[in-house]
């Protein structure tokens, strides 16, 4: 299958590069532009692609603001977020926003085909450590969101445990040997507390985790 791709950034050049490597690709197509976020969620709209390569910052209305609109909409395609920053409060905006991945701008034309690779197939291209950390890192400084405990009330006991070890950056094998479980159930469970909350992938439940108080941000370690 072909993996359909909108890459949306405001400058023309890092578009047409992002387009180059991408259709370059045999499994791989670029099945449109956008120079802002209006555009961006009107493209994606009418395309349907499977990933979306988001710039953060646009004019009219930034990538996080439009990655938020596509999510609202429910709109199915993955968001990849371009960044010229590495670990910054705009990538944790982002993640909150709906995004499932990050990238930077420099990152290798391979590994840039193999992300978006990644993420069509619905798997996390951010690490749990890396998504933990910007979590401990901002999710205290930015004002919080809707959610609260109660958002939680739908998970059984055994998956709330599952949710907060997740949160904690625990993999799956990880968390069925702190509970005593196979690795196939843990992955049910985590199936599951998806399709209850309503949520896209890994990350999402792990910035849930944070924004409803089931995880705690830790603090900096001196």
């Amino acid at each position: 299958m072909t993996v359909r791709v909108v890459v949306a950034d405001d400058q023309e050049l890092i578009r047409a590069g992002l387009r180059t490597v991408l259709d370059a690709r045999p499994d791989l197509s670029v099945v449109g532009e956008a120079a802002d976020g209006v555009e961006a969620v009107t493209v994606a709209t009418r395309t349907r692609p499977d990933v979306v390569l988001m710039d953060v910052r646009m004019p009219r209305r930034d990538g996080i603001a439009a990655t938020r609109d596509l999510v609202a909409a429910g709109n199915p395609a993955r968001v990849v977020m371009l960044t010229t920053f590495d670990l910054d409060e705009h990538v944790y905006g982002a993640l909150r926003a709906g995004a499932s991945a990050f990238l930077l701008k420099d990152t290798r034309p391979a590994d840039l085909a193999e992300a978006v690779r990644v993420v069509a197939r619905g798997e996390a291209l951010l690490a749990p450590t890396v998504t933990r950390r910007l979590l401990d890192r901002y999710a205290d400084r930015l004002p919080a969101p809707a959610p609260t405990a109660d958002a939680l009330a739908v998970l059984t006991a055994r998956e709330r445990e599952v949710l907060t070890l997740t949160a904690r950056a625990l993999s799956n094998a990880e968390i069925a040997a702190r509970l005593h479980l196979s690795t196939a159930t843990v992955k049910t469970h985590v199936s599951a507390i998806l399709t209850k909350l309503g949520l896209r992938d890994r990350i999402q439940a792990v910035v849930l985790a944070y924004d409803t108080g089931l995880v705690r941000p830790e603090p900096p370690v001196r």
